[in-house]
């Protein structure tokens, strides 16, 4: 087997298109249908079912997939040794929830640029639903999380810092005009924006409401945080959001925190990666970048504090209660 071919195979079942594997590889489609018939050939196994315009792994493709991984990585060991900072090459997939990496992370990937000028970064927003599964089979690389626990039965858990979190609406809204603390009865019959790209701290806010027995009105979701603002700045409603993520908005008097009377709500920021999986030098210099940016003296300490029963840092979790149940 060619590891022009693995590579081939490794981005055709990360995108389940050989289009989008095309362009990944910088080759014609062609190539990529004839690059995969040779190692179907040559494997005496069908790697993939083609159901109309859809492309799904067979079993044995899932079995291949696994090992392909695994060999490129030690490829690209090899490579990053030789090699050097300055021209390792190769891609990171990284699942980030999309506030933590518009409004935490910009400096740190700015500067990882600097090091590593020629590896590719992919950023995808990140939700519970498939991460310890993408993690395991090498489709994601990295991923971070803004929750307070999470199920990694065979993920290593990072604790990096806390985020805290904020209700708010635009300075107009009714719960905004109140000049004391309300508690969550006060959001009954209200609409919520939601955002589903930051979903982990989303379902700890409903599960609050749902303990407090608050049924709320429409629930209005978006797949950015950034159009949901847009929609919050006008008034439609009332949402959670980190404050990092609406800070520039409170600063310039387009949204306004509400006075919830509850106590600081926040959610550690956790970064998690398979137990098996190959720490390259491009990576472990991500990691430490972010383990630098996200992490202050009193938010890291506070993390510790808070999940240190449940959940250690840089420790494999077992059984512990997941967020998106």
């Amino acid at each position: 087997m060619e590891l022009r071919d693995l590579r081939t195979f490794v981005a055709v079942a990360r995108h389940l298109s050989f289009h989008r594997a095309a362009q990944e590889v910088h080759a014609a489609q062609s190539t990529i249908s004839t690059r995969i018939a040779s190692l179907e050939d040559e494997l005496q196994a069908r790697l993939f079912e083609r159901l109309g315009r859809r492309v799904v792994l067979t079993e044995a493709g899932k079995r291949l997939q696994h090992m392909a991984i695994k060999l490129l990585d030690l490829e690209d060991e090899a490579r990053a040794w030789v090699a050097g900072a300055s021209q390792a090459r190769g891609m990171l997939t990284i699942r980030v929830p999309e506030s933590l990496c518009a409004w935490r992370m910009g400096r740190a990937i700015r500067q990882y640029r600097e090091t590593y000028p020629h590896v590719q970064l992919r950023f995808i927003s990140c939700t519970v639903e498939g991460l310890e599964d993408d993690l395991r089979q090498g489709v994601t690389d990295l991923a971070f999380l803004m929750a307070d626990s999470v199920r990694a039965g065979d993920l290593l858990v990072e604790a990096l810092g806390v985020e805290e979190l904020v209700l708010v609406a635009a300075p107009t809204h009714r719960l905004a005009q109140r000049g004391e603390p309300f508690g969550l009865d006060a959001l009954s019959g209200e609409t919520l924006l939601l955002c589903t790209a930051d979903c982990a701290y989303r379902r700890l806010f409903e599960a609050m409401l749902a303990q407090a027995e608050v049924e709320t009105g429409a629930c209005l979701e978006f797949s950015s945080a950034a159009s949901m603002r847009g929609c919050l700045r006008n008034g439609t409603g009332v949402s959670i959001l980190p404050t990092s993520a609406v800070q520039e908005d409170l600063a310039a008097g387009n949204l306004a925190v509400l006075p919830l009377d509850l106590p600081t709500f926040e959610v550690a920021l956790l970064m998690l990666h398979h137990k098996n999986k190959w720490i390259s030098p491009q990576l472990a210099a991500f990691m430490a970048l972010m383990r630098e940016e996200l992490a202050t003296p009193s938010s890291a300490s506070a993390a510790r504090q808070r999940l240190d029963q449940q959940m250690p840092t840089t420790l494999n979790v077992k059984d512990t209660p997941c967020c998106s149940k």
